[in-house]
C-alpha cells in the first residue's frame, strides 16, 4: 500500500510550500507527478514554478510544452489520471483524486487549511483511504513554518 501525507496549509499557500516539497522531493532521487483540477490550474502552476524564486530551479513541464520523452522530466503538471513520467510520488492538489495510488510509494494531499470544505473533504478522503489500509498520516505547520506529524 502507499502511503499518504495529508498537508494541512494554514500557514502558507499551495504556492509557497509546493516548491520546497518537489524541491526536498527532488533532492531524495524522486520523479513527481503534480495534479490539479483543470488545465488552468496547471498552467498556473507552471508559470508560477518558473517564475517563484529567480534563484531557484525546478526541472518541470506540463503537457502545454509538448516535451518529447516524458519519462526524463523529473517533475510533471497535469489535470489528467496518467503518470506519464512514470512518478513515484503524486502531489495531489485543490482536493483532487486518482484511482491509481497503488502506482505511486508516496502520495501527498495538499489541503487548504483555510477553506473548511475542503478541510470537509479531506476527512473523508483519509477515511476511505485508511479503509483501504493505505499508511495515511496527517501534517499540520508549526507557527514556525516547520511541519509537525499530528496522526
Amino acid at each position: 500500500m502507499s502511503e499518504i501525507r495529508f498537508y494541512h496549509l494554514e500557514r502558507q499557500s499551495l504556492d509557497q510550500i509546493l516548491p520546497i516539497i518537489l524541491g526536498k522531493a527532488l533532492q531524495n532521487g524522486h520523479r513527481i507527478l503534480v495534479k490539479a483540477p483543470h488545465a488552468n490550474e496547471v498552467e498556473r502552476l507552471n508559470t508560477h514554478l518558473w517564475t517563484y524564486n529567480e534563484n531557484a530551479f525546478l526541472p518541470h513541464g506540463s503537457a502545454k510544452d509538448k516535451i518529447d520523452n516524458l519519462q526524463d522530466q523529473p517533475i510533471f503538471l497535469t489535470d489528467q489520471d496518467e503518470n506519464a513520467n512514470k512518478a513515484d510520488v503524486l502531489i495531489l492538489t485543490n482536493g483532487c483524486e486518482s484511482p491509481h495510488l497503488n502506482d505511486y510509494t508516496l502520495i501527498c494531499d495538499m489541503i487548504d487549511g483555510r477553506d473548511e470544505q475542503a478541510v470537509s473533504a479531506a476527512r473523508t478522503r483519509w477515511k476511505t483511504y485508511k479503509d483501504a489500509e493505505h499508511d495515511v498520516t496527517y501534517w499540520q505547520q508549526t507557527p514556525q513554518g516547520s511541519w509537525e506529524k499530528k496522526a
